[in-house]
């Protein structure tokens, strides 16, 4: 399995290609500012042709270019529907206030971008599976950061040591979670979230987040305060 990513735009957001090997089709998963170059540049190095746009979440920094790869590679977008109407309003996720607040800090003068809503969108639901040329990838929805947030798991034959990678958006990170203050954002969703859809998973579930360093399940459930704290509360 052919599995590479770099992070994108201002706010480092890690955007992932994901692929059965060279010269085959691959998923890019959650594509934001500035992507479209690096996607470019990581599909022509190893001969890839993306089919698909999985988007974890409906913020800026994780979709802004699912448009571009959609258009440029005539593939579908996937996200959940309570996070389809961000697609042609991103920010619509955030408050007016936060909103100017981070034009200032991105450098983002005058207009934003026209955002339009992709050919083909199709929905990712709870229990769905995408395949992609082969590697398929199941949809969990976990609310809490986002009404429509999504983590897509894939098996990995690759290596004994890990059994399944999860792509977690801003729904996990090493050592912390999502924040829960934005439009849409629960703190009781995130919560039921992490102990119905993160802590039956097996330990060696690797976790590639949407910021920051991959981790797994196991040594998340050792250390994360919050994920420690929900299983002192079941045992």
């Amino acid at each position: 399995m052919l599995l590479t990513s770099f992070p994108a735009g201002p706010l480092q957001a890690n955007c992932y290609l994901v692929a059965r090997g060279p010269g085959t089709g691959c998923a890019v998963v959650d594509p934001g500012m500035d992507a479209i170059e690096g996607v470019r540049s990581v599909a022509a190095e190893h001969d890839l042709t993306p089919q698909a746009v999985l988007v974890t979440h409906g913020h800026f920094d994780h979709l802004w270019c699912a448009q571009d790869v959609a258009r440029e590679w005539d593939c579908p977008v996937w996200i959940h529907p309570a996070d389809r109407h961000l697609l042609s309003d991103p920010m619509a996720a955030i408050s007016n206030e936060s909103a100017a607040m981070l034009r200032g800090q991105l450098g983002l003068d005058g207009e934003l971008p026209e955002f339009v809503e992709p050919a083909d969108v199709r929905d990712a639901v709870d229990g769905a599976t995408v395949d992609v040329d082969g590697v398929t990838f199941t949809v969990a929805h976990v609310p809490g950061h986002t009404p429509g947030t999504l983590y897509y798991l894939i098996d990995y034959p690759d290596q004994p040591e890990v059994s399944q990678v999860m792509f977690s958006g801003d729904f996990l990170f090493a050592g912390s979670i999502g924040r829960t203050d934005l439009v849409g954002g629960s703190h009781p969703e995130m919560i039921d979230s992490l102990r119905t859809k993160v802590l039956p998973l097996r330990d060696d579930v690797v976790v590639l987040p949407g910021h920051g360093p991959q981790t797994s399940v196991g040594r998340e459930r050792a250390t994360n305060p919050y994920l420690v704290q929900i299983a002192d509360g079941l045992s």
